[in-house]
């Protein structure tokens, strides 16, 4: 049983944790989970210091609050440590199982001590907000600790994350960040444009793009237009020596891989995407600056349906599909998408870089862009907030979406995240 169920907990924590991260579990009440995940460090928290957590990626407490005189002062000690970048894995146990468990130990079935705190979602939550800590998601797991064939996976894989299952699971995994200290300096921007048929929106976009950063630079990323948008783009180049504009050909098909190729190219600390349609106004770029150089969040996500659209910027039937999709993703990614289509999204290159170096676990599947980077930030714990935004009106050419085909094929990026982040 032990075996079986500390496997469980090992992908759990993997799912987060890549074979590439440094993970530390800290004050390891015994060898099990170490040894199931494969490269993890042990270290009591009263040896911590910070030259062993400066370059830790995830630090893992697995029960530990529940048997902490001071849970409060515990988790200050770690904080005073901890790197913004650093994640805290920490893995409680329901009350609701508190028989069961008290059972298991009385038949050696685990460690003779008790747990003395019992902690609801609540309390965990609270301690981590006084110690500067903040939740970035959590997922309730287990219904069934113990190994039978076919069943036990049904049970854990596919029933206990759903909505009312999941209140009886045995396990929570909470993944929180420190809250970032403020920084002095400001960060520059690279502003990513993916242009295909957008020849008429370029000198508006040069125009309406303002500084942001010190020092940003603006990149035109052209996907074979059957316009002069190319021409364009490098009479514009010329015209704005005052500019740092970038251009560039793609080299595959579709918004996402013109994407890519853009932060490939960018220097700067932020990157940024902007639809070429201008259907997002550049002039609330800024409010995504702020947020993330602020340390509000990591990832921010621009929301379309917050504020009334312009009457033919969207669709009756795509906004039902966005909104559709916005629910479904959230259930599955375990944070707050209010509309995961928007085009605007914004992160560090520090952590694009991160994400784009463990793509693998999800592949290059994502024609739009969107879903390369949200599956990726939330993979990484990453805390994202969503910037509500006017929707405007298309003014000039057609849009390059097709509403049925890349409606199939949301649907399939969301049974796969599903698979690659829920059900597992």
């Amino acid at each position: 049983m032990r075996k079986y169920f500390y496997r469980l907990l090992s992908n759990y924590i993997r799912l987060y944790a890549r074979p590439s991260d440094r993970v530390i579990e800290v004050d390891p009440v015994s060898p099990e989970l170490r040894e199931a995940l494969s490269g993890v460090e042990g270290m009591a928290s009263d040896s911590l210091q910070a030259a062993d957590v400066e370059s830790a990626d995830y630090l893992v407490f697995n029960g530990n609050l529940h048997f902490e005189g001071d849970v409060q002062a515990y988790l200050g000690r770690v904080r005073a440590l901890v790197q913004d970048r650093t994640r805290l894995v920490v893995i409680t146990y329901s009350a609701l199982w508190r028989p069961v468990i008290q059972l298991a130990t009385a038949l050696g079935l685990r460690r003779k001590t008790l747990e003395s705190n019992w902690l609801a979602h609540g309390d965990v939550d609270n301690f981590l907000k006084l110690t500067d800590f903040e939740l970035v998601r959590r997922d309730s797991r287990v219904v069934m600790p113990f190994y039978v064939p076919l069943l036990s996976t049904l049970v854990n894989r596919y029933l206990a994350p759903l909505p009312v299952v999941r209140a009886l699971a045995l396990v929570n995994v909470y993944v929180a960040r420190p809250i970032p200290v403020a920084q002095a300096s400001r960060p520059s921007v690279s502003v990513v444009v993916a242009a295909r048929n957008e020849a008429g929106n370029i000198d508006n976009i040069i125009s309406r793009v303002k500084a942001m950063g010190p020092d940003d630079e603006l990149i035109f990323v052209e996907g074979g237009s059957s316009d002069d948008t190319w021409e364009r783009l490098l009479r514009a180049k010329d015209e704005h020596p005052d500019r740092q504009i970038l251009v560039a050909k793609q080299d595959g098909k579709g918004k996402g891989d013109a994407v890519r190729k853009g932060f490939a190219m960018a220097s700067k600390d932020i990157l940024m995407i902007l639809d070429a349609d201008l259907t997002v106004p550049p002039e609330d770029l800024p409010k995504f600056y702020g947020a993330i150089a602020s340390g509000k969040a990591e990832f921010i996500n621009g929301s379309r349906l917050v504020y009334p659209m312009e009457k033919e910027a969207m669709r009756f039937l795509n906004m039902l599909g966005n909104r559709f999709f916005a629910s479904a993703f959230s259930f599955v990614l375990g944070q707050r998408f209010k509309d995961t289509l928007c085009g605007t999204k914004v992160l560090t290159r520090e952590n694009y870089e991160r994400l784009a170096a463990n793509r693998s676990y999800f592949g290059e599947f994502d024609p739009f862009g969107d879903f390369d980077l949200i599956f990726g930030a939330s993979r990484m714990g990453l805390k994202v907030i969503e910037v509500p935004i006017t929707y405007r009106e298309r003014t000039y050419g057609e849009t390059n979406i097709s509403r049925w085909r890349h409606g199939a094929m949301l649907l399939v990026m969301l049974v796969f995240a599903s698979r690659k982040l829920k059900f597992i």
